[in-house]
């Protein structure tokens, strides 16, 4: 295997990484929504069952604090793994422009190559 190929195996193994890593943080990103939505709708369901809503309140629910406290944790958690996306694309954008460059190299080589190795006619066997 020539360096080049290596290098271009290796450049568009780094942009699929790169791919699958923001393919995973969106998945957790709408599991956790998913379950910040349910802890809304129990949230919502102690609120209804106890008759207050204000959170100050001394006979606000215990379950619901501890399910507004999670849920607000979940959005904390969403908001660091979108940073996390937004640089992970950076980083696949980098990537992929790297992939592009290891690419052209290589076709370039391939064509001096075939340069390089296409037969040479003397030109003195033709004269005659």
């Amino acid at each position: 295997m020539k360096p080049r190929e290596s290098l271009v195996r290796l450049k568009l193994f780094q942009v699929k990484e790169k791919r699958r890593q923001i393919g995973q943080l969106d998945l957790m990103m709408g599991e956790f929504e998913r379950m910040a939505g349910e802890l809304d709708a129990q949230i919502q369901s102690e609120e209804r069952k106890a008759g207050i809503t204000d959170t100050t309140h001394f006979a606000y629910p215990t379950f619901a604090k501890a399910a507004r406290q999670r849920r607000d944790n979940l959005f904390d958690s969403i908001r660091d793994l979108m940073s996390q996306k937004d640089a992970a694309e950076a980083d696949l954008l980098e990537a992929e422009a790297n992939l592009a460059r290891a690419e052209a190299l290589e076709t370039r080589d391939g064509k001096l190559k075939e340069i390089e190795e296409a037969p040479v006619y003397d030109r003195r066997v033709m004269i005659g």
